[in-house]
């Protein structure tokens, strides 16, 4: 076999090997991409449901406390806000952390009414808006973890040559603001018989 033959040999060889290298970082980023849309489609149906629930406990708190427009205003406004489209994940992020802090006052308005704290309704929504929030905290930090393994890939060599090809480029990052972002108020409501204040109150 003559040089000339062993050397085309080689040359294809490493052409079909740089192919198939470049297929499988393609596939790749076409299955990194996919896990960080489902994940974010997964956290979007938790905070429409967390967005559902919250004209109910407005208007549960309402029956009890009408004089508090002010509160029941700004988590308004902030659940509007907060249920546009169109928001990316950094933009969603900013807007749900306006919503917990409104709704931290919300709460903290409730715990002045003994009989509103022990109705039936009121914890049901409670209980549900907890739920929701554990379900978005996790979400969250699987969705993360996706975009954290994307991002060092789109981000490093030579994957990033493949990348920057086909236009592949990092996700944004779901990231609460504060610590306390992603927990429901906690505002202690005792067990306490309707109408009876709690100790200390």
């Amino acid at each position: 076999m003559s040089a000339a033959v062993v050397t085309i040999i080689v040359i294809v060889a490493i052409v079909v090997i740089v192919l198939l290298w470049g297929v499988a970082q393609y596939n790749g980023f076409v299955r990194l991409r996919n896990l960080v849309q489902e994940a974010w489609r997964q956290i979007d149906v938790e905070l429409h449901r967390r967005h559902d629930l919250i004209p109910n406990l407005v208007e549960t708190v309402k029956g009890y406390a009408a004089h508090e427009r002010g509160v029941f205003d700004e988590v308004t406004r902030a659940r509007a806000a907060a249920a546009g489209p169109g928001a990316g994940p950094a933009e969603q992020a900013a807007q749900e952390a306006a919503l917990s802090q409104a709704l931290g006052r919300l709460f903290a308005v409730a715990e002045n009414y003994p009989v509103l704290r022990a109705s039936e309704n009121f914890q049901q929504l409670q209980a549900e808006l907890t739920n929701t929030e554990d379900r978005i905290a996790a979400g969250r930090r699987f969705y993360n973890a996706n975009v954290r393994e994307l991002n060092t890939k789109v981000e490093t060599f030579p994957a990033n040559i493949i990348a920057g090809m086909f236009s592949f480029t990092k996700a944004e990052y779901f990231e609460a603001e504060d610590p306390a972002v992603r927990a429901v108020p906690q505002v202690s409501f005792g067990t306490d018989a309707p109408g009876q204040p709690t100790a200390g109150a």
